[in-house]
């Protein structure tokens, strides 16, 4: 306890001494308002020079531009969830996810969904997975010329990842998985219980909205934890906001987490209706386009990534994944982190994207 508030009870006033400490400080806060504003109007996110090269409706990919000399054969294609923007696995120097890949001689790409428009609601599983994707994965295997790439799926890009190596395992050469949910069985996160067909009728939602709301997924986001989203976060940047590196990094978060974007009305009622509330893909009865998703047809390598501490995709509903698939070639990392950590934090860069760079070397045919 601060002396501040030490010996603090019911009849507790501070002393002028206190007063003065506590009207300093916040003199001193204030001077660093004006590079504080300086630092936001110049924050950058997606830090990796990169390019599209292949278009389609609202969709680019994205070609990361590097002068390291390519190393390896087999590119790597990042597939990000529907929600918010793929560039949080780009996002700042040190905390970029993407320049492990370039920095190894991988050539690497990354889907921008883009922004769903009102004219988009009936956009399904089938169209993201079996158009988008497959489109994009034929884009990326010609231009490397090569039969089969490297996919790395993120979170509910991981999930629609799974269901593609599924439906078209023989263009994926190795899977990687970054904290993906594929079985909704358990009742240990909040958007699990939150989503219970006696408590949210999803089809009744989408009639109403057509696309899945912006304002309305990112409040939902922020209420699984309330105290760190609405408070604590806040307090933690006044008392850092001296520290111009922090502030940095905090604004190039806050940029990423208030990114956000609606998710195609038909495709966010398919996932909630067919995964969170039905479990069909774990159980081997989801279907996309009229194609059974089986995750025994997937038999390349394959490296689960877990969060530990995920508030948002419990281990839980990654760790099963492995057992599912028919691989012989699987690994699992639980790695000591968040969500978004395992993305952006500064131990995950340290220890994990190296030894995940590594896993993929390991596996994947030198020039």
């Amino acid at each position: 306890m601060s002396t501040a508030t030490s010996g603090m009870g019911s009849g507790w006033m501070p002393t002028p001494e206190q007063w003065m400490g506590w009207w300093q400080q916040a003199g001193q806060k204030m001077l660093a308002w004006p590079k504080i504003m300086e630092a936001a109007q110049k924050v950058r996110v997606g830090i990796t020079p990169s390019r599209p090269v292949y278009r389609e409706d609202r969709l680019r990919l994205l070609q990361y531009e590097t002068d390291v000399e390519k190393a390896h054969k087999t590119p790597v294609m990042v597939v990000f969830a529907l929600v918010n923007r793929p560039y949080i696995l780009d996002l700042s120097p040190g905390k970029s996810v993407v320049s492990h890949f370039v920095n190894r001689g991988f050539e690497t790409y990354n889907i921008d969904w883009g922004v769903p428009s009102d004219g988009d609601c009936d956009l399904g599983l089938r169209d993201y997975v079996l158009r988008y994707m497959d489109h994009c994965v034929d884009t990326v295997r010609e231009r490397a010329g090569v039969d089969r790439i490297n996919l790395l799926g993120y979170c509910m890009g991981g999930s629609m990842s799974a269901m593609y190596a599924a439906l078209r395992p023989e263009k994926i050469k190795n899977l990687i998985l970054m904290a993906a949910p594929v079985d909704w069985s358990g009742d240990d996160s909040l958007l699990q219980v939150w989503t219970q067909p006696e408590y949210f009728d999803v089809d009744k939602m989408i009639e109403v909205h057509g696309n899945a709301p912006a304002f309305w997924l990112q409040s939902s986001f922020m209420l699984l934890k309330p105290v760190q989203n609405m408070i604590e976060k806040h307090i933690n940047f006044y008392e850092n906001m001296e520290n111009e590196k922090f502030v940095q990094n905090f604004l190039a978060m806050e940029t990423w987490l208030n990114d956000n974007i609606p998710v195609a009305g038909e495709t966010f009622r398919e996932f909630v209706k067919y995964c969170f509330q039905r479990n069909l893909l774990i159980q081997g009865k989801l279907e996309v386009g009229n194609e059974k998703v089986d995750l025994q047809n997937i038999t390349c390598p394959i490296l689960n990534l877990v969060a530990q501490n995920d508030h948002l995709v419990p281990p839980s509903q990654s760790l099963p994944f492995n057992d599912a698939v028919g691989s012989t070639d699987r690994k699992t990392i639980t790695f000591p982190a968040g969500h978004i950590g395992l993305a952006v934090g500064s131990r995950a860069h340290r220890e994990l994207w190296p030894k995940v760079c590594d896993w993929l070397q390991e596996r994947s045919e030198s020039i």
